[in-house]
């Protein structure tokens, strides 16, 4: 089928110096250091231990736990393990930022079939729409949580979203069982990702989907309903996939909606007009948080440093804190701001407060960042480009 988009996608401006100067550094410690790019031995231990802690939780409540108070904190300790498999593994893998060999990155980037995503779909809507159009309304489908929260500006108010900051949290409790049950299907029925068209999975990619979701049923449903009666099966699963939903949406949300991260609006059709060039977009929309909690940084992937994830998606999640020093060097010589909060309270704080704001209909003052002083020039907001292929080598290829 075609992959012609429904949605107009928006064209960023030529390639800057800024760029130029950060892919030089980065190069050059790689050179200098003499490390790889990829995960290596560091990956495949955390991998080991993630799934290890996600196995352990699974078995005891399968055959050990036999009231709540044994239930309760497996259910939770579960959710929490299956998250980090999401952020540790199977974003390094999707992303082929593992490892060298192509295969280890599918089978890094497959464990999201196994916990019930569709690696494939997930490539599409995150690796090319997100990744390339971050923060842009109509094209990010990350940005869109339906009518119930106000993520932007650009977004349509209603008067219930003047409580969005108290409901947000019990909200994303469901967003993982509406992923792995209905999101995926409807993707796949549709040929599309939010207003995006995207080219059906065949062969071994729709074997993949249709296995992993098998294999997901069987283990999170099939098995406990054969061995425990339907209420604490469904209890427990309810549990878990709160906790994996709520731990992977306020990651994301503090990486992108926050005080001080530009929103775009919708695409019209201007093909003449341009959005600043992509990496400033990037530093523009996406923030780190907690850079020095090395506890964080290693449960979520270094997915604390989102910059640096989304300026260098290929490079493993490992060496992001070596980036970070130099993308806030490479950003201070230019005058460019980096936007960076310190702990995991702060962040909490700017997001909150953004979605208060948001559900009262005006937009809070952006916030002060660490290391760097001002935002590049504002982005044209009548334009949406196409998508970023991510290309052999070291360093993405972008726009």
């Amino acid at each position: 089928m075609s992959t012609t988009n429904s949605v107009a996608r928006p064209r960023f401006a030529a390639r800057s110096p800024l760029r130029t100067a950060l892919d030089r550094r980065v190069k050059a410690y790689f050179a200098e250091s003499g490390l790889s790019p990829h995960g290596g031995r560091r990956f495949a231990v955390k991998a080991g231990l993630m799934l290890a802690w996600a196995a352990t939780s699974y078995l005891l409540l399968l055959f050990w736990a036999s009231s709540p108070a044994s239930a309760i904190p497996l259910a939770v300790s579960l959710g929490l393990a299956v998250a980090g498999i999401g952020f540790s593994v199977m974003h390094d893998g999707n992303h082929r930022a593992a490892a060298g060999r192509p295969w280890l990155n599918r089978l890094a980037g497959g464990t999201l079939d196994a916990i019930g995503g569709s690696s494939y779909v997930w490539r599409h809507k995150h690796n090319v729409l997100h990744h390339t159009y971050t923060n842009i309304e109509g094209v990010d489908d990350d940005l869109d949580a339906g009518p119930f929260l106000r993520l932007a500006p650009t977004q349509r108010r209603r008067s219930f979203h003047r409580l969005q900051h108290l409901y947000e949290l019990p909200l994303l409790g469901f967003l993982a069982a509406k992923w792995v049950l209905l999101d995926d299907w409807l993707a796949l029925a549709r040929g599309k990702v939010g207003g995006s068209s995207f080219p059906r999975p065949r062969g071994s990619d729709l074997a993949q989907l249709l296995g992993g979701k098998l294999f997901f049923y069987a283990w999170a449903l099939g098995l406990p309903l054969v061995l425990h009666p339907p209420l604490p099966v469904l209890l427990v699963f309810a549990l878990s996939s709160a906790v994996l939903g709520m731990t992977l949406g306020i990651v994301f949300q503090l990486a992108h909606v926050v005080e001080g991260a530009q929103s775009l609006a919708a695409p019209t059709h201007s093909p003449e007009a341009r959005l600043q060039p992509w990496v400033e977009h990037q530093l523009a929309t996406t923030a780190d948080f907690a850079p020095r909690s090395r506890l964080l940084s290693w449960y979520v992937g270094g997915l604390n440093f989102q910059i640096e994830h989304h300026l260098f998606p290929r490079i493993s999640h490992v060496h992001y804190p070596a980036l970070a020093e130099i993308v806030c060097e490479v950003c201070e010589d230019f005058g460019v701001r980096v936007l960076r909060f310190a702990t995991l309270r702060e962040a909490l704080g700017a997001h909150f407060r953004l979605l208060a704001a948001l559900g009262r209909s005006s937009t809070p003052a952006g916030a002060e960042n660490a290391c760097g002083a001002g935002v590049g020039a504002a982005a044209d907001e009548r334009a949406l480009p196409p998508p970023v292929r991510e290309a052999p080598g070291v360093l993405p290829a972008t726009p």
